[in-house]
Parts: structure tokens; sequence; C-alpha cells
């Protein structure tokens, strides 16, 4: 690659349980400059050279905000770009004929929806520049169905079958997409809710970030993947 190339990352939901790990992680990586964008994490600088902003990203499920995020970032053709994408949410524990229509809109809005409306602008970004990368995160559910997570696996799978079929068609614009699936992240909520469990089994979201930054690395011959991160163990020194 040209070493003038430029190299800036954007992540959505860098605020969140998942995000904050992996930004504290990505944000340390070789990147000229990083965007993080949430709910109100505030439009300000956090790095004293300016390479770091942070920027209030309101309702992605609404396709006006999200356009007018990307309206903020310059395409290039000395830049590559780069997003990670932690968009998503939860909602489960009842059967099929339990779930109500409300909780079936929410899970394909927060999880597919606002997932689609950033592959498709930072699609446009990349196509004015030279060339990117981007990753989701998907979900073990959206691959192997579970009782319980009906819509929640529904809208996993299709932002699944969005990424494989971006992944095809972003070679045209060199633009690689790939996701991680992971079944269960160490987060305060995830041993919240499951205080007995065998934590050490867990991904650590500053494994992903390590692992997202690879993927980047690499963008260029790593595309169309679903990385399954089922679990984790311990070698002993």
């Amino acid at each position: 690659m040209n070493e003038k190339m430029k190299k800036v990352l954007l992540i959505f939901g860098a605020n969140g349980a998942l995000g904050k790990g992996i930004t504290s992680v990505l944000i340390n990586k070789d990147y000229d400059q990083v965007y993080l964008f949430d709910f109100n994490i505030g439009e300000e600088k956090i790095s004293a050279d300016s390479s770091i902003i942070k920027i209030n990203s309101g309702d992605l499920t609404i396709e006006k905000n999200v356009s007018e995020l990307f309206d903020k970032i310059h395409p290039s053709k000395e830049t590559t770009f780069f997003l990670y994408s932690t968009v998503g949410g939860f909602s489960g524990g009842k059967k099929i004929w339990e779930t109500d229509e409300e909780t079936w809109d929410k899970m394909m809005n927060i999880n597919l929806k606002s997932n689609f409306l950033i592959a498709k602008y930072f699609s446009k970004l990349v196509a004015e520049s030279a060339g990117g990368s981007i990753c989701f995160t998907a979900a073990e559910t959206g691959i192997a169905p579970e009782p319980g997570k009906g819509a929640y696996g529904a809208a996993k799978s299709g932002l699944i079958h969005l990424i494989k079929t971006l992944a095809m068609e972003g070679s045209t614009i060199k633009l690689s997409a790939n996701a991680i699936a992971p079944y269960i992240i160490d987060t305060p909520a995830n041993r919240g809710w499951m205080k007995d469990a065998d934590y050490s089994k867990w991904i650590k979201s500053e494994e992903i970030g390590e692992l997202i930054n690879n993927i980047f690395e690499n963008f260029h011959f790593i595309s169309g993947n679903i990385i399954r991160l089922t679990s984790r163990f311990v070698v002993k020194q």
C-alpha cells in the first residue's frame, strides 16, 4: 500500500459495553483519524492532536440521521476507510407465538435496518475513496437458532445475509465486509445476568478489538466471513 495512504476509522456504538473495550484497543492502532459515534457521546475532540473525534449519532434507524453523519466524513482517493459497528440490541425469552409486534419491529430496526443504513452510506464513501472495510457485530444465534430468541435471531440472520451480499458487491469498489458472531461477551451486564458462569470462557471485548484490527490490516483479501466466537480457553503458562 502507498506509504502516504491515510487510514480513517469509524466506530459506531463506541460508548457501549462492547464498544468501550473495542475502542480502547483500536484508538491505539495505526489510524490517522478516528471518529467515535454513539448516543449522547458529545461532539468533542478527545485527543490533543485532534485525531480522535466523538460525534452524537442520534437514532440510526432514521436514514436522514445516518446520511448527515456521513456528510461529516469526506471521501479521498488518498484515504482508506474502516468501520466497525457494535450497533444492535437483544430481546429474548419468549416463544414466537408470545412475541409481540413491537418487539419484532424493534429487533429488526436496531439490528438490521440501522446496520443496513450504515453499510449503505459507508459504501458510498468508500466508492469515492481508495478502498476500505466494514465489520459488523452479528451473533451465534443468527447462525444456530435458539428457542426464545426468534426475533433477535431472525434480525441477526438477516444481517449476516446483508454482509455476505455486501462482500460480493463491494469487490467492485474495493470494499470488504465481515462480521464477528459471538455467543456471549464478557460485559458487566452479562455478568449480572449470569452470576454463576465461568467468565474465563467468555470472549473479552478487548480481544475482539485486536481481532477487528487484524481483519482491517488484511482487508484487501479477507471478506465475506462471519467469524464465530463461541468460547475461549485459557492456556496456563
